[in-house]
This record gives C-alpha cells, sequence and structure tokens, in this order.
C-alpha cells in the first residue's frame, strides 16, 4: 500500500524534508531526461566506511510499500527499510566550491564519514 505525503496539505509529519534548491535540482535533472514521469528514490544501502550508505536513483515506477514524499510536482520514493533511517532527515542541493551534490542531513546518524555518504546508526 502506497503512503502519500503531501507536503503543503499534511495529514500526518512530513517523513522528510525535501528543501527547495533539491527540488528544483531534481526538477532539472527530469527535465534533462525528457521524461516527467520519473521520480526520485533515496535509498539505504550496507557499505561505506561508516556501515551504510546513501543512495539515489530514478524512476518511473512506484513500489506497493514505499512512502512518496511529493513537493512542486517532484515525487521522492522512500522504501520501508530506508524510512526507517531517513525518518526526519532532510535532503538538499547544495552548491560549493568543492562541486554540487545532494546533501543529507540525517538525526538518525550516530556518526558520518568525512565525505558525508556514508554513517552508522
Amino acid at each position: 500500500m502506497n503512503q502519500i505525503v503531501e507536503s503543503k496539505e499534511m495529514e500526518m509529519p512530513t517523513p522528510l524534508i525535501f528543501t527547495d534548491n533539491a527540488v528544483k535540482k531534481v526538477k532539472a535533472l527530469i527535465e534533462e531526461e525528457g521524461q516527467p514521469e520519473l521520480k526520485l528514490r533515496v535509498f539505504v544501502s550496507g557499505g561505506g566506511c561508516s556501515g551504510f550508505q546513501y543512495g539515489f536513483t530514478f524512476e518511473e515506477t512506484t513500489n506497493e510499500d514505499d512512502t512518496q514524499v511529493t513537493k512542486d510536482s517532484v515525487t521522492l520514493l522512500i522504501d520501508p527499510m530506508s524510512l526507517q533511517y531517513l525518518l526526519g532527515a532532510e535532503i538538499d542541493y547544495q552548491d560549493s566550491v568543492q562541486g554540487s551534490q545532494f546533501v543529507i542531513k540525517n538525526p538518525n546518524a550516530q556518526t558520518t564519514c568525512g565525505c558525508g555518504s556514508s554513517f552508522s546508526a
């Protein structure tokens, strides 16, 4: 069963925060692909120097048990296993002198590695 959360009309707390900068970047990437039905999946998998690592991928389909967060017509998909590690996290997109990247600020992470792409919970 899909769980859909609209950021503007919340019936329950939003499971994670999808910043305006992240939404803007995802919209631009979807437009580049020319496939408006694409959704951004964020996930947590085992690996990295701290035990878990974040991942992003575009998908056209939604799994039955995915949680969906929609903001400004951009949909973020999170599977149930990843959701438990991402609950309350903020997904942002930052441009800096070191480069441009999606950044996850995760209150569930006990430690993070120097590159910021892996964590322990």
